[in-house]
């Protein structure tokens, strides 16, 4: 491994269809989590980012914020959902990331299709929680490990766990809650919330 490629952040991209409610809700809080940069926000103290959080529609709506009820759930949890633009889902924004996280299973398999090779690291959102809930911590680098080595090493071991976890395959899924009311969002976000939760102490342990 060469300095220029210690240099480089590890990516998440999430993706969902119109890239104005779900994804962008996920971005902001997984960045918050994880102490990440995001588009617009570079990391703390102007340091170069370890993580980069970013996310995309498959449908997107271009150019249009998060949406007033998303925005409002997100800033209710303490994190600023200001200055969000959605963008297009592009084959090349899932070939520079390290990890691929999709809000549906149907948003899954658009990524895959778009890019093959990507399979082994594009999971649903809760299908990533659910699968690296339990990880033994003893199997992730150390203590002298960053959040970043830990999340890369979730990567490889959360794919080898698919088949071998118990679960309903729409559990894996989180609800759209564009065009609905308040509720509906209140039940999408509250999918979202424990499995961002999930990942990020599974990654900060």
């Amino acid at each position: 491994m060469t300095p220029t490629d210690l240099a480089e952040p590890f990516r998440v991209l999430v993706v969902c269809t119109g890239n104005i409610c779900r994804s962008p809700a996920a971005e902001r809080l997984l960045a918050a989590g994880l102490g990440a940069a995001y588009r617009g926000r570079d990391a703390v103290g102007g340091l170069a980012p370890a993580i980069e959080v970013a996310s995309a529609g498959t449908g997107a709506v271009a150019g249009y914020p998060m949406t007033d009820e998303m925005a409002g759930l997100v800033a209710g949890q303490g994190v600023d959902p200001r200055g969000f633009e959605a963008r297009q889902l592009m084959p090349d924004m899932v070939k520079q990331s390290d990890l691929v996280l999709a809000l549906t299973r149907k948003h899954r398999s658009a990524i895959v299709e778009l890019v093959p090779s990507a399979v082994r690291r594009t999971f649903t959102l809760r299908e990533l929680a659910r699968l690296v809930a339990d990880v033994d911590p003893a199997t992730l680098p150390g203590a002298n490990a960053t959040t970043a080595d830990r999340l890369r090493a979730l990567v490889p071991l959360a794919a080898s766990r698919r088949g071998l976890v118990s679960h309903r395959p729409a559990d894996d899924d989180v609800v759209d809650p564009y065009g609905g009311g308040q509720s509906l969002y209140d039940t999408s976000f509250g999918l979202m919330v424990p499995a961002i939760d999930t990942i990020v102490a599974a990654a900060r342990r």
